[in-house]
């Protein structure tokens, strides 16, 4: 059977065109500089099937366009862009990618880690603008702490890459099961016991209601003097006007953001004024080798369901829509 799948986005790695083209489906985009009205207004003038999501938004007008739609995935595992209690009230299937971009985004909180540690990008524009700025205040990671909000895959990845630099690392994740393997990881059971210990305190959870704003002026006073704060995470789990005033104040050394309250970075945004910050623009899971592996499981995904498959509940973050 051929089903018409909509890409909100204008593009879609080769590895799920692929799949796509095998099966014969009709493929539909969202063009750049279009939004939240074009894809509302396409799925319901588009006989469309199934929508794989990227960062627009998928509202819950949308979601209700067409009762063709069967199915969402999303590309990656973040799925604040879309309305899944109007999903699941319709009985649509929201899906994500989990692992698909793991190492990627563990990669980049690394890198993301060392650069604000060492200054780097500080240096490189000195060098840029003819200065020969030697500067020998850099923190040095081996024997510091690595505290982790969040142990999944990408945490997971980011805590044995440090420990095998010498760093002791602990974590809180209240979803944790009790006995989960934690590889030479402490673990503490109140945020509040962990901030104190994070020399680095990197971010690995979900945007929740639980999770905005989690990290605010006081959970960022409670980090040691000179701590350096990682978000691969999502923007709005941080308090962003307390981490500027916290970075002004030099109370932290420094940050690395690769992703922000508002996307993109407005031109007059306090960060960009700012040396002790080091900003990506939500890319760490966006190399070729991720983008290829969610372009693959999300239109896995949505074939399958389509296809009349129960689907990988531990992939659906409703899966009460199966229980129907």
């Amino acid at each position: 059977m051929t089903y018409t799948v909509l890409v909100t986005a204008p593009t879609l790695a080769a590895a799920g065109l692929e799949r796509l083209a095998a099966r014969n489906c009709r493929v539909l985009f969202i063009e750049q500089g279009q939004g939240a009205g074009e894809i509302e207004a396409l799925i319901a003038r588009e006989p469309v099937d199934a929508v794989i999501s990227r960062t627009l938004d998928l509202t819950s007008a949308a979601l209700q366009a067409s009762p063709r739609l069967k199915v969402v995935c999303k590309h990656g595992v973040g799925v604040g862009n879309i309305d899944v209690d109007a999903a699941t009230r319709l009985g649509i299937p929201v899906f994500v990618t989990p692992g698909a971009n793991a190492q990627s985004v563990a990669e980049m909180t690394l890198a993301l880690m060392f650069a604000a540690a060492r200054r780097v990008p500080w240096m490189d524009r000195q060098l840029r603008q003819g200065q020969w700025a030697r500067v020998q205040d850099g923190l040095q990671l081996s024997g510091r702490t690595l505290g982790l909000v969040g142990f999944g895959q990408v945490a997971r990845r980011v805590a044995a890459a440090c420990q095998a630099i010498g760093m002791s690392v602990v974590v809180y994740d209240p979803f944790l099961p009790e006995g989960a393997a934690l590889e030479g990881v402490e673990r503490v059971e109140r945020l509040d016991q962990l901030l104190p210990l994070s020399n680095v305190l990197s971010l690995h959870v979900p945007l929740t209601a639980q999770t905005r704003q989690l990290i605010g002026a006081a959970e960022l006073a409670a980090l040691p003097v000179d701590a350096l704060l990682i978000n691969t995470a999502r923007g709005e789990v941080v308090d962003e006007t307390a981490l500027i005033a916290a970075l002004r104040e030099r109370r932290l050394f420094a940050a690395g953001l690769d992703t922000m309250a508002v996307e993109p970075l407005p031109a007059d945004s306090p960060l960009l004024q700012l040396d002790n910050v080091v900003l990506t623009p939500h890319v760490g899971g966006s190399t070729p080798a991720a983008l290829a592996a969610m372009a693959r499981d999300a239109v896995q995904h949505v074939l399958a369901y389509l296809d009349g498959e129960p689907g990988v509940a531990a992939c659906c973050v409703n899966p009460l829509v199966f229980n129907r």
